[in-house]
């Protein structure tokens, strides 16, 4: 499967973008091809996170996604592992955890001290999966969030 994943280019622009845009329709968001294009496009171009895409059957189906952050306490740099998603079509085939070895990887290669995510209780599917990663889900703390009217 790692022969599979890539990181992201503006090659994958299109493909990479209607799946973005099939992701945030999983989170309830109308669809909209052209704002997600130009917000992966930007991504890639900034160099602001890092996407890496998987393949199969010679189209892209899936996509990781993640965000530095910076742990104070470690003095070190974490991964926000905002985004994965794997197209209907192809789930139940190992693609959603070979993007989340990737992503593993990539923590490994940056000397970070691991990664965060954050999933929706309703993700059935994300809340066994992520588990079965290896991921910890800490009951102990409490996550506020505070949005711009």
């Amino acid at each position: 499967m790692k022969n599979n994943i890539k990181k992201a280019t503006q090659e994958d622009l299109v493909q990479l973008s209607q799946l973005f845009d099939e992701y945030r329709m999983f989170y309830h968001k109308t669809s909209d091809i052209l704002g997600a294009e130009q917000f992966i496009s930007e991504r890639l171009e900034n160099g602001d996170s890092e996407i890496f895409v998987v393949e199969g059957n010679g189209k892209l189906c899936g996509f990781v996604q993640l965000y530095p952050l910076f742990s104070s306490t470690r003095m070190k740099r974490y991964w926000l592992l905002n985004d994965l998603f794997v197209n209907s079509e192809y789930r139940g085939k190992g693609f959603s955890k070979a993007l989340i070895d990737e992503a593993k990887e990539l923590c490994r290669a940056s000397s970070s001290c691991g990664m965060y995510l954050e999933t929706g209780k309703e993700n059935l599917i994300g809340n066994q999966l992520y588990p079965a990663a290896g991921f910890k889900k800490y009951d102990e703390v409490n996550f506020y969030e505070w949005e711009v009217n």
